[in-house]
């Protein structure tokens, strides 16, 4: 059994919904899935089109009721007004999912998995508690202090060991002992809690995309592409890479775009995040970065 947990307000149940899509359709016949939904207050009608989606192939579906309660110390993070409460509830995972759940991959709702999810589960974790995949911030940022600094949007995590060496209490001191220093919220608590005990992952994984010019890695073959920047694919004009694998998944799901909006989501979308793509970046033919993406694109498999 593969268990997959994503977390999720009514707003993102959409985007919940293409992630599980895109899992179920690259999923191996033999493979059974099962899936976890922190409930951040997700409406029934949006529950009853996740459920739905066990058409695609036969898998678990688990609404997880969250007590906002419990993260009353996270609220009070003001360095990143723009990260939901929802964001923070994967620190008590190990609490929120039954102790039968030994082993776990998060997922953010803003990926499109591309591959079976078998060969990241099964990885060997050896004696740390989670899997990850380096920050894109590690490779654009020479001086980045913290050269194993992983993205939390993949996770692969070891919920017997979480539990037994009671993670979640430190995720909490640390939250308590520097409110004012975290700048990338559940992130920040993550890696420096867990630092020396975190396994790094084939960057496969993780593949961290904004733009033609801004990736982790240039693969023509991501096994999790992982949309990072602001403008998320269903952001109407938005130039987020690989976003037709976004529309591609999205169309088994009961939010597909109706025929009526074809046109304007696959055509006049294209040609206005061209536009501005221009307007954003217009100096983009001169700058080294782009033409970095250019060769390593040709380059890569």
């Amino acid at each position: 059994m593969i268990n997959i947990c994503l977390s999720a307000d009514n707003n993102y149940a959409p985007y919940a919904g293409v992630v599980i899509a895109s899992i179920l359709k690259n999923s191996k016949p033999e493979e059974e899935l099962c899936f976890y939904i922190l409930d951040g207050g997700i409406e029934d009608i949006n529950k009853q089109k996740l459920k739905s989606l066990v058409s695609i192939k036969s898998c678990g579906i688990h609404f997880i009721p969250v007590d906002k309660e419990k993260f009353d110390d996270y609220k009070k993070i003001t360095t990143h007004s723009y990260v939901s409460l929802a964001t923070y509830y994967r620190l008590k995972l190990s609490q929120l999912l039954n102790t039968e759940v030994e082993r776990v991959i998060y997922l953010d709702c803003d990926v499109v998995v591309n591959d079976s999810l078998a060969e990241l589960f099964n990885a060997d974790l050896g004696d740390n508690y989670i899997g990850g995949i380096m920050d894109i911030r590690v490779k654009y940022k020479p001086k980045w202090k913290n050269k194993t600094y992983i993205n939390a949007g993949v996770l692969l995590i070891d919920l017997e060991k979480m539990r037994q060496d009671e993670i979640e209490k430190k995720f909490l001191d640390y939250t308590r002992e520097n409110i004012d220093n975290i700048t990338a919220g559940d992130q920040d608590i993550i890696n420096y809690t867990l630092s020396g005990k975190i396994k790094i992952l084939d960057d496969l994984w993780n593949v961290q995309v904004s733009s033609f010019l801004s990736r982790s890695n240039f693969t023509k073959h991501p096994k999790i592409i992982h949309y990072i920047a602001k403008k998320k694919p269903w952001k109407f004009g938005s130039y987020s890479y690989f976003k037709e694998k976004y529309f591609k998944y999205l169309s088994y799901t009961p939010w597909a775009i109706s025929e009526k909006e074809k046109f304007r989501w696959i055509v006049w979308n294209e040609i206005c995040s061209i536009f501005n793509f221009v307007i954003d970046k217009p100096l983009f033919l001169f700058r080294p970065k782009y033409w970095e993406a250019v060769f390593a694109s040709i380059l890569k498999r």
